[in-house]
């Protein structure tokens, strides 16, 4: 160990255990501890969806006791009938299911765990900007998640009206509730309320910290794509996040105060009858608050796959990243782009030609600088020299699916075909296309990637062959007939998979006459087993990625260096792991993020922080490292 390394470790006293892992303001603990309840809140929400795809597939059929052997008998009671899905509980399972993937899985996982680990690393830092607002961020993140979820146990049950909590449904839901406060749909509220501010606290965190922290001689266009990709879902949180808050603190209002923000006037509900209600709200305007956020956040969800998948492939093609600063300008107009687009998720609310037609033309464009960005990172990969390690897979079979998902929602641009395909099993594989094989693929890379720099050790290399595997079959088994009963028309929110119109068939139940729709029903609806079996089938294959995790941290194999991928940027030039501070000297950047293969270096490549040790013209030139212009940096 240096000297340095000793008088690094001499000025810092380990903290106590409730400090030091529970209550930590060290942004490698709290990624570690977004990484960690981000994973466990993505495997009670795909619990859920198992229990939907089987109330799908097996409509007549109660439950297994594999998935229902945990439920008290009073929850069953309350929320099965004979042991099956009513529409009730799958309407609750599926609203719970959406918010819980979105909002307190992939968003946690991508920015709140590789952000905050991994951005200080990149750019030099030594921690966040601010580490008590870090981890008060983590901490609101958990209650927030811990009041959504706590909610099943309620009189109500959770949250009934859909993840996108659509008012007036949303306003009137739970109603027989004496105690509004004590409402699930209330709770959801409440949840949502708390995660917004918690992403809002991380997007300053985050934004303060890439622009007042780099490290010396790490310039703009130094920075990898990462960190942009990172700063550009800052700044789409910051901006995009409050609109929504405060569409949930006027329904919040509209339930447990009367207000009447997004409650019409002559309200009637077959239940009730007219409804008494202040009146005067807008439903609408719930709809633009809640889409307003809704498309920068599939962004959100994207941008930090994007950024792993972009430090993965350079690494393992030994080739620098193609179109770097295309790539960069491209996800500043994303971002950009991100907030004119909403409302091509509002076509069937009756607006006039002239406005569809701009969204519709926003939502084109949208798709270009995506496509600009996968096709750079395609091109790296031509004539590298490629390795195909347990990260690179995911990477690779990232750029193909994030393509069909991408592809599958052109239509959706434009209104005409979005009147048939909204609300069918088409917008569900789309959807899922992106986020499921291709943003989680995105993200499993990630682990592979920085499992050494955090553990010191490798992931199994034969697990991961066992995960990657039946994960990218299943994916397409369950995703690509959700595109075909779409086509079909079969609509997203049938509890039972489209089995009601089987008896409308002709020559059944006295029909005499043939059901058009009936027939065409009863020609996809065999795929719903398909699916199902895929599903489940998926879950499995996420049992080797939980054992290699935890097993691998204590058993796999030993890393040689602080270096095993031989890769360029900073967070390569921490000890393995990072301890307090990160840097055991200050780190100072010659160059850009991505130098492989250079013909003047001996080596295929040439890390940002080795200083230039042949000052020729052409490595002066290409490294642009002078003192005077590192100096410059550190003075602005």
């Amino acid at each position: 160990m240096s000297a340095d390394a000793h008088s690094h470790d001499d000025h810092h006293h380990d903290p106590p255990f409730w400090k030091k892992y529970i209550f930590s303001t060290d942004h490698k603990m709290i990624g570690l501890q977004y990484g960690i309840t981000a994973m466990l809140f993505l495997a009670f929400g795909f619990y859920l969806m198992m229990v939907m795809r089987w109330s799908i597939a097996y409509p007549h059929q109660p439950l297994p006791e594999w998935m229902s052997f945990f439920l008290t008998d009073d929850w069953k009671a309350r929320w099965l009938s004979d042991g099956k899905l009513t529409g009730e509980t799958y309407n609750m399972f599926g609203a719970m299911h959406g918010t819980i993937m979105v909002f307190l899985g992939i968003v946690p996982l991508g920015f709140g765990a590789f952000g905050n680990y991994v951005t200080p690393l990149q750019i030099g830092a030594p921690d966040m900007a601010f580490p008590r607002l870090n981890m008060a961020s983590y901490w609101i993140y958990l209650i927030g998640g811990l009041i959504m979820c706590a909610s099943f146990f309620m009189e109500s049950g959770a949250a009934k009206s859909g993840w996108t909590n659509y008012s007036p449904l949303a306003g009137f839901a739970d109603g027989q509730i004496v105690n509004q406060w004590l409402a699930g749909q209330t709770q959801w509220l409440i949840g949502l309320v708390c995660l917004i501010t918690s992403s809002l606290l991380g997007s300053v965190n985050f934004i303060t910290t890439i622009i007042n922290l780099r490290a010396r001689g790490m310039t703009w266009m130094r920075m990898p794509f990462f960190v942009w990709s990172m700063l550009v879902t800052g700044f789409l949180l910051l901006l995009a996040f409050p609109p929504l808050e405060a569409a949930g603190i006027m329904q919040l209002m509209d339930r447990v105060a009367h207000s009447s923000f997004f409650m019409p006037t002559g309200l009637f509900t077959s239940q009730t009858g007219l409804a008494e209600l202040s009146g005067g709200g807008s439903p609408l305007l719930f709809q633009h608050l809640f889409w307003f956020l809704g498309h920068p956040e599939v962004y959100v969800l994207l941008l930090p796959a994007f950024a792993c998948v972009s430090d993965v492939i350079p690494v393992n093609s030994r080739k620098p990243l193609w179109g770097y600063k295309g790539m960069v300008y491209m996800v500043l107009v994303l971002g950009f782009l991100s907030f004119i687009v909403w409302a091509h998720h509002m076509y069937m609310t009756g607006m006039g030609p002239v406005i569809s037609t701009f969204f519709q033309t926003t939502t084109v464009l949208i798709s270009v600088p995506s496509v600009v960005i996968i096709t750079s990172l395609l091109i790296s990969l031509w004539g590298g020299s490629i390795k195909f390690t347990p990260p690179m897979m995911w990477a690779c079979a990232f750029i193909p699916m994030f393509g069909i998902g991408g592809l599958t929602g052109l239509p959706l641009a434009f209104n005409l075909a979005d009147l048939h395909l909204h609300d069918t099993y088409y917008v569900i594989g789309h959807f899922h296309y992106v986020v499921a094989p291709g943003i989680l693929f995105g993200l499993f890379a990630g682990v592979l990637h920085w499992y050494p720099k955090i553990t010191g050790r490798y992931m199994s290399s034969w697990l991961n062959q066992l995960h990657f595997w039946p994960s990218l079959i299943c994916m397409n088994v369950i995703f690509a007939p959700m595109l075909l009963q779409g086509m079909a028309g079969f609509h997203r929110r049938w509890y039972n998979g489209g089995d009601g119109y089987l008896d409308k068939i002709a020559g059944k139940a006295g029909e005499e006459s043939a059901n058009i729709f009936a027939n065409t029903v009863a020609q996809h609806i065999d795929l719903n087993i398909l699916m199902s079996m895929g599903a489940w089938t998926l879950a499995l294959a996420q049992i080797p990625f939980v054992i290699n995790l935890f097993i691998s941290w204590k058993t796999g194999k030993k890393v040689e260096s602080d270096n095993p991928w031989n890769a360029t940027t900073l967070e390569w030039a921490t000890p393995t792991p990072p301890g307090h501070g990160n840097f055991t000297t200050e780190p100072v950047v010659y160059r850009g993020p991505y130098e492989y293969s250079r013909a003047d270096h001996d080596e295929d490549y040439l890390p940002q922080w080795v200083e230039p040790k042949n000052k020729t013209a052409a490595s002066v030139s290409q490294d642009k490292a002078e003192p005077a212009a590192l100096e410059d940096k550190s003075d602005a």
